[in-house]
């Protein structure tokens, strides 16, 4: 479990590394699948490699966009069959012989799409009988892969939206359609442009599987050791650091795979033992983990999936994404330090003894050339190449200069191993999308999106502050059974028009639907990262779930702050508007942050943790007139806090004295 440096580099101490890898081997990396050895196991491995070179490929000799995706999917929907068991009782050794025949008609149905396509384009895009059987059969095996690997709630969505294509005649009031043929809507799903092999797929096939692809080398050199024992060095002695060292592992390791629950398992392996020895409850620590973890999902600059999805449906560079994001970002780990900070000084909890931690520099020095690629991935995002090829040549970059240390080198096993790590991380990903693009495709055909933004708006009376608590709704109870992707895509189509209708920019409109998508995995009742996290701390998801949504609290008022504030998404070039909002908001945030956790200089009264919620408020909002009252606010709590911290202290010296 610990790898130790040898004696040139440590020096006269020994100094302890986590082994990441090693810990969270066994963990439930955000999947259900099998885990197979053998004849069975290398066929999977040798579908994956094959994946991920493909992609590879690709990204350097493009491929018409249609025929590029529908290789994407068959890939995934054989991967799906093969690793996903279709039913709990399922053998979890080997597939059985439906998954296989599940794969082979898959192969075929998709497989037909790629061999035939340049055929039906001559034709005008119209279908056969034959075309019309492949698109059946690929829109029936997409809805039990993802009931397999999603879940089945984005099978009754999808299942829904179909309906009510098909039913429009027959339905009431404002819903009611012209209503589409069977026939229309299997063409529209499988040949045309907006259904399955539309816009969401297409990000996946691109710039999502390449950017997991780029995680998966970074992972197998070992930069998420360096993050996490760097962070260890960094703030394992501070006050609660096991919970510091959580944020920051979770911060840095959003940045490689934006996922919220491979978060969890990755650092809440060896966080959560560690916060629970040196004494936070087993619900704080699982809520630590889950909340900083939820965070690496709007973590430039690899933020999640949907991130890359939103670039696309705007038609903005991902880099416009990646600087909206910096602020929020910013603001929302800030605020789960300083709970964790005062958390810690309330309760008394010390930090690790520096002497047992190990030292940044041998840290550094040993694996500290693997930010590189990471760095040449935002210069060339920032000197305007497409992600596709920043992702290219950052992943030839991560394989280069791993052999610039002997005990981060990437021999050929080595290589095999992360091009199928990486094709395996991207396939509920690329399942979500395909089955949104049936969503999508009954949008684009019906205009429901549009009626259910006027419904938000009618019900919100039009009034901006309504129509955004409609919408995080919207995505809080969308993120309950969808993965953040889908959810976002969802959201963005239905609930983000009605903000647009009001005026607010369209990338602010997006940001605010991602933000909530993203927050679902701590918002309870089904919270699926504090889930995991309950499970690694031995505690009550419910408990773990409350308790991470608190903590993240701050995650649920800064999107409306940057909607009244775009300046916080860095969306002005007046600069020092922008520098104002910030210290604004990060002074709101500390006084939000105190709020919550009750500690300031000493308890919180009841009413103090009142005006101090409230001062937050105010100063998050941004304006002169509301920072003004903020500080003021502010201050009030300071100074009387601090008179009962003298007279604390005045008790507890004339204590000892009697003593």
């Amino acid at each position: 479990m610990t790898k130790q440096l040898s004696e040139e580099q440590k020096g006269e101490k020994t100094i302890e590394l986590i082994d990441i890898d090693e810990l969270s081997k066994n963990q439930d990396n955000e999947s259900k699948s099998r885990i197979m050895k053998g004849k069975t196991g290398l066929l999977i491995a040798t579908i994956a490699i094959a994946m991920s070179s493909f992609h590879l490929f690709t990204a350097v000799v493009p491929m018409v966009s249609t025929k590029q995706r529908a290789l994407h999917l068959l890939f995934a929907l054989v991967l799906v069959f093969l690793l996903y068991p279709g039913r709990k009782k399922s053998n979890k050794g080997k597939p059985t012989i439906f998954d296989y025949l599940f794969a082979t008609v898959s192969a075929i149905s998709v497989g037909y799409l790629f061999v035939m396509f340049d055929t039906i384009a001559s034709r005008g895009m119209s279908s056969t009988t034959i075309d019309l059987i492949m698109g059946t059969i690929t829109m029936i095996v997409i809805l039990e892969a993802t009931r397999r690997s999603v879940g089945i709630e984005l099978v009754i969505l999808s299942l829904l939206f179909l309906a009510y294509a098909y039913l429009g005649p027959y339905l009431p009031g404002a819903l009611a359609h012209r209503g589409y043929t069977a026939t229309t809507l299997i063409e529209h799903m499988y040949i045309g442009s907006e259904g399955i092999f539309g816009i969401a797929l297409g990000t996946s096939a691109t710039y999502i599987f390449l950017f997991i692809l780029f995680g998966a080398f970074l992972n197998g050199t070992g930069l998420s050791s360096f993050f996490t024992n760097g962070a260890m060095a960094i703030a394992g002695h501070r006050v609660g650091g096991p919970a510091k060292v959580s944020i920051l592992g979770s911060a840095g390791l959003g940045m490689i795979n934006g996922s919220a629950t491979a978060n969890v398992a990755t650092t809440g392996v060896f966080t959560i033992p560690l916060m629970k020895k040196i004494g936070y409850s087993k619900r704080i620590a699982g809520g630590v983990e889950a909340t900083a973890s939820t965070g690496g999902q709007f973590t430039p600059p690899i933020m999640g999936a949907a991130a890359f999805i939103m670039a696309e449906m705007l038609g903005i560079p991902y880099t416009s994404v990646l600087i909206a994001a910096i602020i929020p970002a910013i603001l929302y780990f800030l605020s789960i330090w300083i709970m964790v900070h005062y958390e810690g000084k309330k309760n008394g909890l010390k930090g690790i003894p520096k002497e047992q931690l190990p030292a940044f520099k041998p840290i550094f020095k040993e694996r500290g050339h693997l930010i590189l690629p990471v760095i040449l991935l935002m210069v060339l995002l920032f000197m305007d190449y497409t992600p596709i090829y920043a992702a290219f040549f950052a992943i030839v970059a991560t394989f280069l200069v791993s052999y610039l240390r002997k005990s981060t080198r990437m021999d050929f096993k080595t290589l095999l191993k992360t091009l199928e790590e990486g094709a395996k991380g991207g396939l509920t990903v690329a399942i979500a999308t395909a089955v949104v693009g049936f969503i999508i495709g009954v949008v684009s055909l019906t205009g429901v999106g549009l009626k259910l933004a006027n419904v938000i708006l009618v019900l919100a009376n039009e009034q901006l502050f309504l129509t955004l608590f409609l919408t995080m709704v919207t995505a809080i109870v969308l993120g309950m059974g969808l993965p953040t992707a889908a959810c976002y895509i969802v959201g963005a189509t239905v609930a983000a028009p009605s903000l647009i209708q009001l005026g607010v920019e369209p990338i602010v409109a997006h940001f605010f639907v991602l933000y909530f998508a993203c927050l679902s995995a701590i918002t309870p009742p089904v919270a699926l990262a504090s889930y995991a996290a309950a499970g690694i701390a031995g505690e009550s998801p419910s408990k773990v779930g409350w308790t991470g949504f608190r903590l993240g609290i701050a995650g649920f008022i800064v999107p409306f702050a940057f909607v009244y504030s775009p300046e916080l998404l860095l969306q002005s070039n007046d600069y020092l508007a922008s520098g104002l909002a910030l210290v604004s908001a990060i002074i709101g945030v500390f006084a939000l942050a105190t709020s919550v956790v009750g500690f300031f200089l000493v308890k919180n009264q009841i009413i103090e943790s009142v005006l101090l919620f409230s001062a937050s408020l105010l100063l998050i909002q941004g304006g002169i007139m509301t920072d003004s009252i903020g500080i003021a606010i502010l201050a009030l709590v300071f100074f009387n806090q601090l008179r009962r911290k003298k007279r604390l202290d005045i008790a507890i010296d004339n204590r000892k004295e009697v003593i």
